[in-house]
């Protein structure tokens, strides 16, 4: 008994091992000069020749995007893209300080086309692909005021994003207004079929910090000094999030489509008086809650600190009819 059981142990493991392929076998050099586009291409291709998989990305970092083809039905299959260790999710709303390029990370300086890791459209049905993409330790970066997003699975079937970092390459406080309206995370838009899983997810430095779809749950992320830190897009299906911190956006919450939500716990803070420059002005709070055609049907708990003075109990909503919005501590109703 004992040998047949080891014998099934070791199959297994075999098997968890052949499922994984580190993307230096392919080509791949975390130098933070070569392009490896084309070995992330050849590593991708080979786990889903195998039925799907993990791409392993060993510590260092690795300019190139990675582009998930297009898959068709019936089958549906899982492709992992993991790092080695997971990311330091550097933010603050003071100072300055320098990224550090340690951990795994994925970057592109290209000025057009997809963003750093992408899912192309396929033929599962409405141009959506048979991809669960799954997302760990991983610290994905593109440039200040980049041309390009992040991490776009908007055909994407469904998704998994831990312990992700999306940036422009610089400490939030330091990003220039984005002019170009990209976004750090798109999340799958593929109706009923979809779903996203978030948990602990960090976005600064674009127009939009994530783009919300179906099926969207969300705990334990940060969306700072983006224009719209978080974006709620139509969505026939409701939304949930844990808690979020919101810091130095525009516009912390903006709906930009019919969607129900519910937001357990917002924390946010905005710049108070004399830590703003004229640099980062772009980063004043201009609504907590910007909703201007009252599309959105919601919930939201929130927590508001000034900079320099603490927690306050202001909460500017721009529009919003259909979402309730109360202070942590407030009587049932709250503000509206």
């Amino acid at each position: 008994m004992f040998t047949q059981i080891l014998a099934c142990l070791l199959a297994c493991a075999a098997s968890i091992q052949a499922a994984t392929f580190n993307a230096t076998d392919y080509g791949a050099v975390g130098d933070d000069k070569t392009d490896n586009t084309a070995a992330f291409t050849k590593c991708i291709e080979a786990v889903i020749a195998a039925g799907g998989g993990r791409m392993f990305l060993p510590d260092g970092v690795y300019q190139g995007r990675i582009v998930i083809p297009p898959l068709g039905g019936p089958s549906w299959i899982t492709v992992e893209i993991v790092g080695e260790s997971e990311p330091t999710p550097v933010f603050g709303t003071i100072g300055s300080f320098p990224l550090q390029n340690k951990g795994t990370i994925v970057k592109s300086l290209e000025t057009s086309g997809s963003a750093v890791i992408s899912a192309a459209s396929g033929s599962l049905y409405s141009g959506f692909s048979g991809v669960y993409v799954v997302v760990r330790n991983l610290d994905v970066r593109t440039y200040d005021n980049p041309r390009i997003g992040g991490i776009d699975l908007n055909y994407a079937a469904q998704c998994r994003l831990e312990n992700v970092v999306v940036s422009t390459d610089v400490y939030n406080v330091q990003a220039s207004q984005p002019t170009h309206a990209t976004t750090g995370l798109v999340t799958p838009a593929n109706n009923n079929g979809a779903l996203t899983v978030l948990r602990n997810v960090l976005v600064s430095g674009y127009d939009t910090g994530i783009l919300v779809r179906e099926h969207t749950d969300a705990d334990h992320i940060v969306v700072a000094s983006n224009i719209h830190g978080i974006k709620f897009s139509f969505a026939h299906h409701a939304s949930r999030f844990g808690r979020i911190g919101t810091y130095r956006n525009t516009h912390h919450v903006t709906v930009a489509g019919k969607h129900g939500f519910s937001i357990g716990q917002m924390n946010t803070e905005q710049p108070g008086a004399g830590q703003t420059n004229t640099h980062n002005a772009w980063q004043t709070l201009l609504s907590d809650l910007n909703d201007p055609n009252n599309l959105g049907t919601g919930e939201i708990n929130y927590w508001v600190v000034i900079g320099g003075v603490g927690a306050v109990d202001t909460f500017t909503k721009n529009g919003g009819t259909g979402i309730r919005a109360r202070r942590i501590g407030s009587l049932l109703g709250g503000s509206n």
